[in-house]
């Protein structure tokens, strides 16, 4: 799915209504109805529902709203608040559709003393502001908006949490913005919903389709991208009949060091899950049986080392890399490290105490192979870019990194977003708080470099195996709750996923 930025889909709009061709006012019709619908599937008639509705589109879409449900036979109340400009165009219009049916109580919010007192028993559906608000709220909106944080109500917001922008807020008023427990979005989600400190306005957010025009969203640029089921089921490869093992390649794992054996075992497992033909797991001597009794189909290639990285076997029997999981930072680590960046590996996917290494000696960024594949955490990502304001600063720094040294970067978080040279960025759209949780990282590098020895692209790599760590999250949550689960169940997981996109 494309994510466009709030001028852009007020634009798909206007392109969608030409192009289909729909009245504006239908359109309204029918995002309020898909909101409608969604009410009526999620909260009973015993809730007494309370619209705060603005003079804009928003507002129209509450009005239209409160309509359809009182029809629906729920005790429905406006509180429009016009804010010195009475409702035009289309709002107009549903404000008059709202009186002629007579069902719902209509009150107006014209100063502090009119914002009604709002009994935590109410559900408040949130349509002052939508996406077009361009500067932060004050005065008599931002009371409001106050009023209903402070009321113990739940709220649901109309498209995007008033007062929230759709991108970029480090300047706004974040006291003035409503602090939604849903928030029903249309068509696409807002890129400032992917980012953790807005999640406290936007709750939890569904998407509705308003059937905006196909062709309108075909030939509106974006470089912001949500993955979906369709789109990486659509990369799988289909297994012919006379494959073999050496079809799918053979995998490289350096990993593991003294006490970090799990690592290399997790790495392992996720990577021979992922479908790889052959994996050697390269480990230190004191891991030789562990791998050997935990990891029983991967090959061992055994370190001179007792208990860390210091080498690393001839690269050309492999078709893929990974190094990171378990590894430490020794100086014989490190060493060996920089001697295979030198080796100029094809395909390589780094982690963990790699990208660690990595951080400590920013002048080997140029040793870094093109489209190898960096997998940090947010602190890792930290020490490799440099620190940033806010999740909006960090996304534009995490851009220019992969564009400067030409790598992919997977940072990972509830939503992991993976960057490209070419400026793209995806947002993942599966896995849970409960994939939170040591050797959940681990097991992400095993799965994208089994991807990667089975010639996917780097590219291909990075977006499947990251859509797939958190579909299996997703499985092992259902089956064992977030609290529960641990690294472990997500490889158990992995066909399952697999099932699910096939």
């Amino acid at each position: 799915m494309k994510l466009f930025t709030c001028s852009q889909i007020s634009e798909i709009d206007r392109l969608t209504m030409n192009l289909e061709p729909i009245s504006s006012i239908d359109l309204m019709e029918r995002a309020s109805d898909q909101v409608a619908w969604w009410i009526t599937q999620h909260i009973g008639h015993d809730s007494p529902l309370w619209f705060f509705a603005g003079p804009g589109n928003n507002g129209g879409d509450a009005l239209a709203v409160a309509r359809m449900l009182a029809f629906a036979g729920y005790n429905c109340t406006v509180f429009l608040s016009t804010f010195g400009r009475e409702p035009k165009g289309d709002p107009a219009i549903n404000l008059q559709r709202l009186k002629k049916q007579g069902k719902v109580l209509l009150r107006k919010i014209d100063s502090e003393e009119t914002i009604p007192e709002i009994p935590p028993k109410v559900i408040v559906i949130d349509g002052l502001f939508g996406s077009g608000l361009n500067k932060p709220l004050d005065g008599l909106a931002e009371q409001i908006v106050r009023k209903i944080n402070h009321s113990g109500a739940k709220v649901i917001s109309l498209d995007i949490p008033s007062g929230l922008f759709g991108e970029d807020n480090p300047n706004n008023n974040l006291a003035a913005v409503i602090r939604a427990n849903h928030t029903l979005t249309f068509q696409f989600p807002k890129v400032s919903f992917f980012f953790p400190e807005n999640y406290q306005f936007t709750g939890d957010w569904k998407v509705l389709p308003i059937g905006l025009s196909p062709e309108a969203i075909g030939q509106t640029e974006s470089n912001y991208f949500y993955l979906t089921k369709e789109f990486i089921s659509g990369k799988l490869k289909k297994r012919e009949k006379f494959s073999h093992k050496g079809t799918f390649g053979h995998a490289l794992l350096i990993a593991g060091s003294y006490g970090k054996m799990g690592a290399a075992v997790l790495s392992s497992k996720a990577c021979l899950r992922s479908g790889v033909g052959l994996l050697t797991s390269h480990v230190p001597r004191l891991g030789y049986e562990i791998i050997q009794n935990s990891v029983p189909e991967a090959m061992i290639s055994i370190d001179h080392s007792k208990f860390i990285f210091s080498e690393f076997p001839d690269l050309k029997t492999y078709s893929a890399i990974g190094i990171g999981p378990g590894l430490d930072k020794k100086p014989e680590s490190q060493d060996a490290f920089k001697e295979l960046l030198y080796a100029k590996p094809a395909k390589i996917v780094i982690d963990a105490d790699a990208l660690n290494i990595l951080a400590e000696n920013q002048e080997w960024y140029r040793l870094i192979p093109e489209n190898s594949v960096l997998t940090p955490h947010p602190k890792e990502f930290e020490r490799l870019a440099g620190s940033s304001a806010n999740s909006f600063d960090r996304l534009q720094l995490q851009l220019q990194f992969s564009a400067k040294h030409k790598v992919i970067v997977v940072l990972k978080g509830a939503h992991t977003c993976i960057t490209f040279p070419n400026g793209e960025a995806y947002f993942n759209s599966t896995g849970n708080p409960g994939m939170a949780t040591g050797g959940s990282g681990d097991v992400l590098t095993g799965i994208i470099l089994g991807l990667l020895a089975q010639n996917y692209s780097s590219e291909d790599a990075a977006l499947i195996g990251v859509y797939l760590h958190g579909l299996a999250g997703d499985l092992a949550a259902a089956k064992h709750s977030q609290q529960a689960m641990i690294a472990g169940d997500i490889i158990e997981l992995l066909g399952t996923a697999f099932i699910q996109l096939e």
